[in-house]
């Protein structure tokens, strides 16, 4: 290939990530965040909290729950997912008596066509439905591995209804520990960050521009219900991200609600939980393999030749190179601090230096999803999922 096809590449490649950069300082000005709570909440709030194998981190979310404020009618659902490590046991201590939370023990398996957490999402919510809530007022989902600041409900639950939405997306500071997380976790945000317009997306009601992350839910009730819930979702590995679009098709409105400030996350405790944890999903991103092909082409260009053109190339290729490389870190940088709601730290600047190892990162995922899952060999807490 000569200079001229080269430097055509590069540029197109660095103008993407010029592109991204763009969207990203646009959302980190201008999308909502989590509003700090006028004033208390007076309807039914109901917690449902799904947990399966989550002893060690699930009593954590249980005392952040046990201490929020503003929340006048609260009532907490813990729902066992046929646990093996004592689940419940450990929520009920964590619990301690307190009357406004309930332990339900799950043994069964997911029903067939059922994928294990929209089952146990299912199971939580219609026991809460039995129990007399969440018929109305306002539904919250959250993971085991959520961590709460004491107004976090209250603010969630006010978010939704200065929105008018029928769910509301609070999305978590997604904490990360082991090198891998810090490699791969803050592309979570970034990849919504860089890409979509949050304000615009969040008034349309295209099902494409929905995000959605099932760590941090807030339903109005009654739309819940009306959807059909998690059963409509039922076979999904990405129900939160499904539920959301179904929304959507059904004319309701969904919100992305920046929640770093109040909710935190970490969704895996090394890199060998990660890796499993994205293999059990990601084969679905972009649609199918030809459209993961498509973007993960699109990202190589933007992302991974600017440094290498930066690093090795000459004359205008090289000047290019720079423009992707800052463009893409900046941009980086732009979403860590959209999504941590507070200065950065050392680790998000060295983060985004590393950025092209981050992308390569996903890709690799990508591929070994798509690969796990074509042998039907995708498994997660110890279920097939393929």
């Amino acid at each position: 290939m000569t200079a001229a096809p080269i430097e055509r590449v590069v540029r197109f490649g660095s103008l993407v990530s010029v592109f991204g950069l763009a969207v990203a300082a646009a959302n980190l000005r201008s999308a909502p965040r989590l509003p700090t709570p006028a004033r208390p909440v007076t309807e039914p709030v109901t917690v449902c909290v799904p947990a399966r194998d989550e002893r060690d981190r699930l009593p954590g979310l249980i005392r952040d729950l046990r201490e929020q404020r503003g929340v006048d009618d609260l009532r907490v659902f813990v729902y066992d997912d046929a646990s093996t490590d004592g689940t419940a046991g450990a929520a009920e201590a964590a619990a301690g008596g307190d009357p406004r939370f309930s332990v339900v023990r799950g043994t069964a398996e997911p029903p067939p066509g059922w994928v294990g957490k929209p089952a146990a999402c299912h199971r939580v919510s219609e026991h809460a439905f039995a129990q007399g809530r969440a018929g109305t007022g306002i539904l919250v989902f959250l993971d085991a591995d959520v961590r709460l600041r004491p107004d976090a409900l209250t603010a969630a639950c006010a978010a939704l209804r200065a929105s008018d939405t029928a769910l509301v997306c609070a999305w978590p500071f997604q904490q990360a520990g082991s090198a891998g997380e810090a490699l791969v976790q803050p592309l979570l945000g970034w990849s919504w960050a860089a890409t979509l317009p949050v304000r615009l997306a969040n008034r349309s009601r295209r099902p494409s521009t929905a995000v959605a992350c099932g760590q941090f839910m807030v339903f109005d009730a009654a739309a819940y219900r009306d959807v059909g819930g998690h059963r409509a979702v039922a076979d999904s590995v990405t129900e939160d991200l499904d539920i959301a679009r179904l929304l959507r098709r059904c004319g309701r409105a969904t919100t992305l609600v920046v929640a770093g400030r109040s909710a935190s996350c970490r969704m895996y405790e090394d890199a060998g939980a990660l890796r499993r944890g994205y293999d059990r999903w990601l084969w679905t991103a972009f649609g199918s393999r030809p459209g993961a092909a498509a973007v993960l082409g699109v990202a190589t260009v933007a992302y991974l030749v600017p440094p290498v053109a930066l690093a090795a190339g000459r004359g205008r290729v090289r000047q290019w190179g720079a423009v992707g490389y800052l463009a893409a870190t900046t941009s980086r940088l732009c979403a860590r601090a959209l999504e941590r709601g507070d200065r950065l730290t050392t680790a998000d600047m060295a983060g985004a230096l590393a950025h092209p190892l981050s992308v390569a990162a996903v890709t690799a995922l990508t591929v070994s999803s798509h690969r796990s899952h074509r042998r039907g060999r995708t498994r997660w807490k110890g279920r097939t999922l393929s």
